[in-house]
């Protein structure tokens, strides 16, 4: 049985989503935000130093390619073909590049006139990212093509805050008809039984 630290409106939800795309058996550990600060509670830093969540590594994209490996093999294409490498680097986009940004810019809205020279740099930046993936969906549903893989849970938190806080809307048709196709799945509805109250869902 997996055991998942969850806690509410985080990047853990993609974790609970997953285990229901490939059936594997969990249960969950929910967590509640502070409300004032939005940080996790104490409680979490008992199973993880930093508070971080979902925990099996406590980093999604290393979650992500276990749990896949694991017992979800048909979620990613076949190792070392040219879509395993697409795939791959979908898997560290979601993290690596557009995860920062959109936090950057969360830190900016908090900071209100502290963080006003920093707005046109990172605002520049969403707009740049957000419309290459809205290219990149016009090559088909999902972010490898005709084929739903595990690229498509990870990059679904980036850009369900993207819609949240960075200015996605009905003006990228292809961005915004991914977040209701994803939205529509089974297992992406179960995961939210299982994971409690969703901002990011609604």
């Amino acid at each position: 049985m997996i055991g998942v630290h969850h806690l509410n409106n985080s990047r853990s939800q993609r974790v609970l989503w997953l285990l229901e795309e490939i059936g594997a058996p969990y249960e969950v550990v929910r967590y509640e935000r502070d409300k004032k600060t939005m940080l996790a509670p104490k409680e979490l830093r008992r199973a993880h130093p930093l508070g971080k969540s979902p925990i099996i590594f406590a980093e999604t994209g290393l979650i992500v390619e276990y749990l896949v490996q694991r017992y979800g093999p048909d979620l990613a294409p076949p190792s070392g073909s040219d879509s395993y490498w697409r795939y791959k680097y979908w898997l560290h986009y979601a993290e690596g590049s557009l995860m920062p940004l959109l936090l950057l810019k969360l830190v900016i809205n908090r900071l209100g006139l502290l963080g006003r020279p920093a707005r046109p740099f990172v605002n520049t930046q969403l707009k740049l990212h957000l419309d290459f993936l809205e290219g990149e969906l016009s090559k088909g549903p999902w972010f490898l093509g005709e084929t739903f893989s595990a690229a498509d849970i990870i990059m679904s938190f980036p850009l369900e805050a993207a819609r949240a806080r960075a200015g996605l809307d009905e003006t990228r048709p292809n961005l915004m008809d991914f977040l209701k196709r994803i939205h529509a799945r089974d297992a992406y509805k179960r995961a939210l039984e299982k994971g409690g109250a969703y901002v990011y869902a609604e």
